[in-house]
Protein backbone atom coordinates (compact mmCIF):
# COMPACT_ATOMS: atom_id res chain seq x y z
CA UNK A 1 0.00 0.00 0.00
CA UNK A 2 1.52 3.67 -0.90
CA UNK A 3 1.77 5.45 2.04
CA UNK A 4 2.50 9.27 1.81
CA UNK A 5 5.56 10.01 4.39
CA UNK A 6 6.41 13.15 6.06
CA UNK A 7 6.90 16.15 3.70
CA UNK A 8 9.85 18.74 4.12
CA UNK A 9 8.57 22.59 3.27
CA UNK A 10 10.77 25.53 3.50
CA UNK A 11 9.74 29.17 3.26
CA UNK A 12 12.10 31.94 1.88
CA UNK A 13 13.49 34.64 4.54
CA UNK A 14 11.68 37.74 3.07
CA UNK A 15 8.63 38.10 5.48
CA UNK A 16 5.79 40.64 5.05
CA UNK A 17 3.29 40.59 7.73
CA UNK A 18 -0.78 41.58 7.17
CA UNK A 19 0.32 45.13 8.53
CA UNK A 20 3.07 45.70 5.78
CA UNK A 21 0.53 44.95 3.34
CA UNK A 22 -2.34 46.65 4.03
CA UNK A 23 0.48 49.89 4.52
CA UNK A 24 1.45 48.76 0.83
CA UNK A 25 -2.18 49.10 -0.60
CA UNK A 26 -2.85 52.40 1.07
CA UNK A 27 0.44 53.64 -0.06
CA UNK A 28 0.21 51.92 -3.81
CA UNK A 29 -3.10 52.55 -4.26
CA UNK A 30 -4.69 55.84 -2.14
CA UNK A 31 -6.39 57.09 -5.29
CA UNK A 32 -8.43 53.37 -5.92
CA UNK A 33 -11.88 53.62 -5.80
CA UNK A 34 -12.38 50.36 -4.50
CA UNK A 35 -9.58 50.47 -1.96
CA UNK A 36 -11.64 50.45 1.54
CA UNK A 37 -13.12 47.12 0.12
CA UNK A 38 -10.32 45.55 -1.11
CA UNK A 39 -8.42 46.49 2.63
CA UNK A 40 -11.57 44.86 4.26
CA UNK A 41 -11.03 41.19 2.27
CA UNK A 42 -7.40 41.39 2.40
CA UNK A 43 -7.98 41.87 6.18
CA UNK A 44 -10.05 39.05 6.45
CA UNK A 45 -7.82 36.56 4.93
CA UNK A 46 -6.26 35.92 8.42
CA UNK A 47 -2.75 35.45 6.83
CA UNK A 48 -1.11 36.78 9.60
CA UNK A 49 2.53 36.89 7.60
CA UNK A 50 4.01 35.71 4.16
CA UNK A 51 7.38 34.74 2.94
CA UNK A 52 9.01 35.84 -0.07
CA UNK A 53 12.24 35.13 -2.53
CA UNK A 54 12.89 38.96 -2.83
CA UNK A 55 12.81 41.72 -0.29
CA UNK A 56 9.50 43.48 -0.71
CA UNK A 57 11.38 46.32 -2.44
CA UNK A 58 12.39 44.61 -5.43
CA UNK A 59 9.45 42.61 -5.38
CA UNK A 60 7.75 45.52 -6.37
CA UNK A 61 9.28 45.95 -9.16
CA UNK A 62 8.90 44.72 -12.54
CA UNK A 63 12.08 44.00 -14.77
CA UNK A 64 10.22 41.67 -17.04
CA UNK A 65 8.86 38.42 -17.47
CA UNK A 66 12.76 37.40 -18.68
CA UNK A 67 14.07 38.55 -15.82
CA UNK A 68 11.33 37.16 -13.32
CA UNK A 69 12.01 33.46 -14.87
CA UNK A 70 15.51 33.61 -14.87
CA UNK A 71 14.84 34.25 -11.32
CA UNK A 72 12.39 31.57 -10.69
CA UNK A 73 14.82 28.84 -12.01
CA UNK A 74 17.65 29.84 -9.61
CA UNK A 75 15.53 30.29 -6.88
CA UNK A 76 14.35 26.71 -7.36
CA UNK A 77 18.14 25.05 -8.33
CA UNK A 78 18.85 26.85 -4.98
CA UNK A 79 16.25 25.89 -2.66
CA UNK A 80 14.91 22.89 -3.75
CA UNK A 81 17.83 20.65 -3.52
CA UNK A 82 17.70 20.86 0.67
CA UNK A 83 14.56 20.09 0.54
CA UNK A 84 14.20 16.72 -1.26
CA UNK A 85 17.36 15.54 1.58
CA UNK A 86 15.13 16.33 3.80
CA UNK A 87 11.78 14.61 2.58
CA UNK A 88 13.75 11.75 1.59
CA UNK A 89 15.25 11.83 5.31
CA UNK A 90 11.94 11.01 6.94
CA UNK A 91 11.07 8.07 4.14
CA UNK A 92 14.25 7.20 5.25
CA UNK A 93 15.14 6.39 1.46
CA UNK A 94 18.02 7.83 -0.85
CA UNK A 95 17.95 9.56 -4.48
CA UNK A 96 18.55 6.11 -5.95
CA UNK A 97 15.48 4.65 -4.18
CA UNK A 98 13.51 7.25 -6.23
CA UNK A 99 11.40 5.52 -9.49
CA UNK A 100 9.35 8.97 -10.06
CA UNK A 101 9.81 12.57 -10.03
CA UNK A 102 6.35 14.54 -9.70
CA UNK A 103 7.31 18.32 -10.54
CA UNK A 104 4.60 20.85 -9.62
CA UNK A 105 4.58 24.32 -9.96
CA UNK A 106 2.53 27.43 -11.82
CA UNK A 107 5.07 30.25 -11.09
CA UNK A 108 7.48 29.70 -13.42
CA UNK A 109 8.67 27.81 -16.40
CA UNK A 110 11.26 25.32 -17.60
CA UNK A 111 12.07 23.50 -20.02
CA UNK A 112 13.51 20.61 -19.60
CA UNK A 113 11.80 20.83 -16.13
CA UNK A 114 13.42 21.10 -13.11
CA UNK A 115 13.24 17.45 -13.10
CA UNK A 116 15.99 16.35 -15.53
CA UNK A 117 18.68 19.04 -13.59
CA UNK A 118 17.89 17.04 -10.28
CA UNK A 119 18.34 13.38 -12.14
CA UNK A 120 21.65 14.70 -13.01
CA UNK A 121 22.73 17.45 -9.84
CA UNK A 122 21.46 14.80 -7.09
CA UNK A 123 22.41 11.42 -8.50
CA UNK A 124 19.02 10.29 -8.99
CA UNK A 125 19.22 7.02 -11.32
CA UNK A 126 18.99 8.36 -15.00
CA UNK A 127 16.09 5.92 -15.79
CA UNK A 128 14.11 8.18 -13.00
CA UNK A 129 10.66 8.69 -14.89
CA UNK A 130 9.40 12.65 -14.88
CA UNK A 131 5.91 13.86 -14.86
CA UNK A 132 6.33 17.72 -14.52
CA UNK A 133 2.65 19.41 -14.06
CA UNK A 134 2.19 22.82 -14.76
CA UNK A 135 -1.50 23.69 -15.25
CA UNK A 136 -2.72 23.03 -12.71
CA UNK A 137 -2.50 25.47 -10.26
CA UNK A 138 -2.99 25.21 -6.57
CA UNK A 139 -5.02 21.78 -7.32
CA UNK A 140 -1.37 20.13 -8.95
CA UNK A 141 -0.54 19.47 -4.53
CA UNK A 142 -3.53 16.66 -4.90
CA UNK A 143 -2.78 15.92 -8.25
CA UNK A 144 0.94 15.14 -7.20
CA UNK A 145 -0.25 13.17 -4.49
CA UNK A 146 -2.95 11.05 -6.75
CA UNK A 147 -0.78 10.34 -9.82
CA UNK A 148 2.14 9.01 -7.09
CA UNK A 149 -0.46 6.45 -5.91
CA UNK A 150 -1.31 5.39 -9.08
CA UNK A 151 2.40 5.01 -10.22
CA UNK A 152 2.66 2.61 -7.17
CA UNK A 153 -0.52 0.95 -7.63
CA UNK A 154 1.19 0.03 -10.85
CA UNK A 155 4.27 -0.34 -9.50
CA UNK A 156 3.62 -1.81 -5.84
CA UNK A 157 7.78 -1.69 -5.18
CA UNK A 158 8.04 2.17 -6.47
CA UNK A 159 9.34 5.18 -4.46
CA UNK A 160 7.99 8.46 -5.72
CA UNK A 161 9.68 12.28 -4.70
CA UNK A 162 7.20 14.73 -5.12
CA UNK A 163 8.05 18.26 -5.36
CA UNK A 164 6.09 21.86 -5.08
CA UNK A 165 7.79 24.57 -5.88
CA UNK A 166 5.79 27.95 -6.09
CA UNK A 167 7.34 31.27 -5.90
CA UNK A 168 4.09 33.59 -6.21
CA UNK A 169 5.74 36.58 -5.50
CA UNK A 170 7.50 36.43 -8.91
CA UNK A 171 4.05 36.72 -10.55
CA UNK A 172 2.95 40.09 -8.90
CA UNK A 173 1.69 42.69 -11.36
CA UNK A 174 1.41 46.20 -10.58
CA UNK A 175 -0.48 47.12 -13.32
CA UNK A 176 -3.24 44.30 -12.35
CA UNK A 177 -5.52 46.86 -10.24
CA UNK A 178 -8.82 44.69 -10.14
CA UNK A 179 -10.37 44.39 -6.31
CA UNK A 180 -9.29 40.35 -7.28
CA UNK A 181 -5.91 41.04 -8.00
CA UNK A 182 -5.23 43.49 -5.18
CA UNK A 183 -6.37 40.56 -2.75
CA UNK A 184 -4.33 38.17 -4.59
CA UNK A 185 -1.42 40.16 -3.53
CA UNK A 186 -2.42 40.19 -0.08
CA UNK A 187 -3.14 36.32 0.12
CA UNK A 188 0.02 34.74 -1.71
CA UNK A 189 3.30 33.49 -0.60
CA UNK A 190 6.12 31.53 -1.26
CA UNK A 191 7.41 27.94 -0.28
CA UNK A 192 8.96 24.53 -1.48
CA UNK A 193 7.92 21.11 -0.44
CA UNK A 194 8.39 17.74 -0.89
CA UNK A 195 7.61 14.47 0.17
CA UNK A 196 7.64 10.56 -0.37
CA UNK A 197 5.31 8.34 -1.11
CA UNK A 198 6.83 4.82 -0.80
CA UNK A 199 5.07 1.77 -2.32
CA UNK A 200 6.38 -0.17 0.69
CA UNK A 201 6.57 0.57 4.32
CA UNK A 202 7.03 4.13 5.64
CA UNK A 203 4.69 6.05 8.60
CA UNK A 204 2.35 8.22 7.34
CA UNK A 205 -0.81 8.11 5.35
CA UNK A 206 -1.80 4.97 3.44
CA UNK A 207 -3.20 5.83 0.20
CA UNK A 208 -6.67 4.03 -0.43
CA UNK A 209 -8.58 5.85 -3.28
CA UNK A 210 -8.51 8.83 -5.05
CA UNK A 211 -10.49 11.31 -7.47
CA UNK A 212 -10.88 14.38 -9.58
CA UNK A 213 -13.82 15.94 -10.05
CA UNK A 214 -14.49 19.94 -12.10
CA UNK A 215 -17.36 21.56 -11.50
CA UNK A 216 -18.81 22.64 -15.10
CA UNK A 217 -18.52 25.73 -16.96
CA UNK A 218 -16.32 27.38 -14.25
CA UNK A 219 -13.05 27.45 -16.39
CA UNK A 220 -12.23 31.17 -16.05
CA UNK A 221 -12.81 31.41 -12.67
CA UNK A 222 -9.17 30.96 -12.00
CA UNK A 223 -6.77 31.83 -14.50
CA UNK A 224 -3.43 33.29 -16.12
CA UNK A 225 -3.98 35.47 -18.93
CA UNK A 226 -0.06 34.90 -20.12
CA UNK A 227 1.23 38.19 -21.97
CA UNK A 228 4.80 39.63 -22.70
CA UNK A 229 4.74 40.95 -18.80
CA UNK A 230 3.98 37.23 -18.29
CA UNK A 231 1.33 35.31 -15.88
CA UNK A 232 -1.38 37.97 -14.74
CA UNK A 233 -3.41 36.07 -12.04
CA UNK A 234 -7.46 36.33 -12.54
CA UNK A 235 -9.60 35.51 -10.06
CA UNK A 236 -13.20 35.68 -10.31
CA UNK A 237 -15.53 37.06 -7.47
CA UNK A 238 -17.91 33.31 -7.65
CA UNK A 239 -14.81 31.04 -6.51
CA UNK A 240 -15.66 31.29 -2.87
CA UNK A 241 -19.08 29.88 -3.74
CA UNK A 242 -17.58 26.82 -5.40
CA UNK A 243 -17.12 24.52 -1.64
CA UNK A 244 -21.45 24.09 -2.31
CA UNK A 245 -20.63 22.12 -5.76
CA UNK A 246 -17.33 20.81 -4.29
CA UNK A 247 -18.97 19.10 -0.75
CA UNK A 248 -20.74 16.62 -2.52
CA UNK A 249 -17.49 15.19 -4.50
CA UNK A 250 -15.72 14.63 -1.16
CA UNK A 251 -18.64 12.70 0.24
CA UNK A 252 -19.04 10.58 -3.20
CA UNK A 253 -15.50 9.88 -2.76
CA UNK A 254 -16.22 8.90 0.93
CA UNK A 255 -19.42 7.04 0.09
CA UNK A 256 -17.37 5.04 -2.37
CA UNK A 257 -15.37 4.05 0.46
CA UNK A 258 -18.06 3.52 2.47
CA UNK A 259 -16.77 5.95 4.85
CA UNK A 260 -18.38 9.06 6.23
CA UNK A 261 -16.83 12.52 5.25
CA UNK A 262 -18.08 13.95 8.26
CA UNK A 263 -16.72 12.16 10.94
CA UNK A 264 -13.30 11.29 9.52
CA UNK A 265 -10.23 11.77 12.00
CA UNK A 266 -8.27 14.66 9.70
CA UNK A 267 -8.89 16.50 7.66
CA UNK A 268 -6.20 17.93 4.76
CA UNK A 269 -8.07 20.80 2.49
CA UNK A 270 -6.58 23.60 0.28
CA UNK A 271 -6.24 26.90 1.66
CA UNK A 272 -7.71 28.90 -0.90
CA UNK A 273 -8.80 31.21 1.54
CA UNK A 274 -10.63 31.63 5.03
CA UNK A 275 -14.13 31.71 3.30
CA UNK A 276 -13.71 28.18 1.46
CA UNK A 277 -12.84 26.89 4.79
CA UNK A 278 -15.77 27.97 6.50
CA UNK A 279 -17.88 27.16 3.98
CA UNK A 280 -16.52 23.70 3.03
CA UNK A 281 -16.97 23.79 6.73
CA UNK A 282 -20.61 23.91 7.06
CA UNK A 283 -21.09 22.36 3.64
CA UNK A 284 -19.20 18.93 4.78
CA UNK A 285 -20.88 19.51 8.43
CA UNK A 286 -17.81 19.30 10.36
CA UNK A 287 -16.57 21.57 12.71
CA UNK A 288 -14.31 24.67 11.94
CA UNK A 289 -11.52 23.23 13.70
CA UNK A 290 -11.29 20.05 11.50
CA UNK A 291 -9.29 22.26 9.36
CA UNK A 292 -6.54 23.54 11.85
CA UNK A 293 -3.74 21.93 9.64
CA UNK A 294 -4.80 24.59 6.40
CA UNK A 295 -5.85 27.23 8.80
CA UNK A 296 -2.34 27.11 10.39
CA UNK A 297 -0.52 27.25 6.58
CA UNK A 298 -2.81 29.71 5.95
CA UNK A 299 -1.72 32.65 8.85
CA UNK A 300 1.67 31.71 8.94
CA UNK A 301 2.44 31.35 4.97
CA UNK A 302 -0.38 32.43 3.19
CA UNK A 303 -2.21 30.84 0.27
CA UNK A 304 1.30 28.91 -1.29
CA UNK A 305 -0.74 27.06 -3.83
CA UNK A 306 0.33 24.17 -4.74
CA UNK A 307 2.57 23.31 -1.64
CA UNK A 308 -0.58 23.72 0.48
CA UNK A 309 -1.46 20.17 1.37
CA UNK A 310 2.01 19.17 1.95
CA UNK A 311 1.97 21.07 4.09
CA UNK A 312 -1.15 21.02 6.20
CA UNK A 313 0.18 16.73 6.06
CA UNK A 314 3.54 17.91 7.62
CA UNK A 315 1.43 19.88 10.53
CA UNK A 316 -0.38 16.65 11.32
CA UNK A 317 2.73 14.92 11.61
CA UNK A 318 3.73 17.71 13.55
CA UNK A 319 0.74 17.57 16.16
CA UNK A 320 1.28 13.98 16.93
CA UNK A 321 -2.09 13.39 17.97
CA UNK A 322 -3.56 11.03 15.52
CA UNK A 323 -3.29 7.24 16.27
CA UNK A 324 -3.03 4.30 13.78
CA UNK A 325 -5.90 3.27 11.31
CA UNK A 326 -7.40 6.73 12.00
CA UNK A 327 -8.79 8.10 8.25
CA UNK A 328 -8.65 11.42 6.50
CA UNK A 329 -9.30 13.05 3.43
CA UNK A 330 -6.86 14.94 1.50
CA UNK A 331 -8.61 17.78 -1.44
CA UNK A 332 -6.49 20.54 -3.31
CA UNK A 333 -8.78 22.76 -5.28
CA UNK A 334 -7.64 25.09 -8.27
CA UNK A 335 -8.06 26.00 -11.64
CA UNK A 336 -11.19 24.16 -13.84
CA UNK A 337 -12.43 24.67 -11.14
CA UNK A 338 -11.05 21.20 -9.85
CA UNK A 339 -10.63 19.05 -6.81
CA UNK A 340 -8.06 16.69 -6.56
CA UNK A 341 -8.93 14.43 -3.78
CA UNK A 342 -7.44 11.33 -1.52
CA UNK A 343 -8.64 9.11 1.11
CA UNK A 344 -6.06 7.93 3.31
CA UNK A 345 -5.41 5.75 6.79
CA UNK A 346 -2.44 6.25 9.10
CA UNK A 347 -0.26 3.84 9.20
CA UNK A 348 2.78 3.12 11.75
CA UNK A 349 4.19 0.44 9.43
CA UNK A 350 7.89 1.28 9.17
CA UNK A 351 10.62 1.49 6.91
CA UNK A 352 10.12 -1.57 5.54
CA UNK A 353 12.97 -4.17 4.06
CA UNK A 354 14.70 -2.35 1.14
CA UNK A 355 16.71 -4.57 -0.52
CA UNK A 356 19.63 -2.26 -1.71
CA UNK A 357 20.03 -1.56 2.53
CA UNK A 358 20.14 -4.88 3.38
CA UNK A 359 23.33 -6.74 4.31
CA UNK A 360 24.79 -8.88 1.62
CA UNK A 361 24.82 -12.13 3.54
CA UNK A 362 21.31 -11.28 4.71
CA UNK A 363 20.44 -11.17 0.80
CA UNK A 364 21.04 -15.06 -0.61
CA UNK A 365 18.85 -15.99 -3.06
CA UNK A 366 15.72 -14.47 -2.04
CA UNK A 367 17.36 -11.43 -1.94
CA UNK A 368 18.88 -11.79 -5.68
CA UNK A 369 15.00 -12.21 -6.74
CA UNK A 370 13.90 -9.04 -5.03
CA UNK A 371 16.49 -7.57 -6.75
CA UNK A 372 16.08 -8.80 -10.35
CA UNK A 373 12.14 -7.78 -9.59
CA UNK A 374 13.12 -4.57 -8.65
CA UNK A 375 15.47 -3.62 -11.48
CA UNK A 376 13.06 -4.96 -14.26
CA UNK A 377 10.35 -2.51 -12.90
CA UNK A 378 12.15 0.28 -13.23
Amino acid sequence: MATLCKPAVSVPEHVITMEDTLALARSLHADHPQLPLALRLISNTGVAKRHIVQPIEQTLQHPGFEDRNVLYEAEAKARVPAVINSALDHAELRPTDIDLIVYVSCTGFMMPSLTAWLINEMDFPSHTRQLPIAQLGCAAGGAAINRAHDFCQAYPEANVLIVACEFCSLCYQPTDLGVGSLLSNGLFGDAVAAAVVRGEGGTGISLERNASHLVPDTTDWIAYSVRATGFHFLLDKRVPTTMEPLAPALRTIADQHGWDATGLDFYIIHAGGPRILDDLSRFLEVPPDAFRFSRGTLTEYGNIASAVVLDAVRRLFDEGAVTDGAQGIIAGFGPGITAEMALGRWTAGGPGIVPELMEPHMLGAQGTNLRSAAGSMR
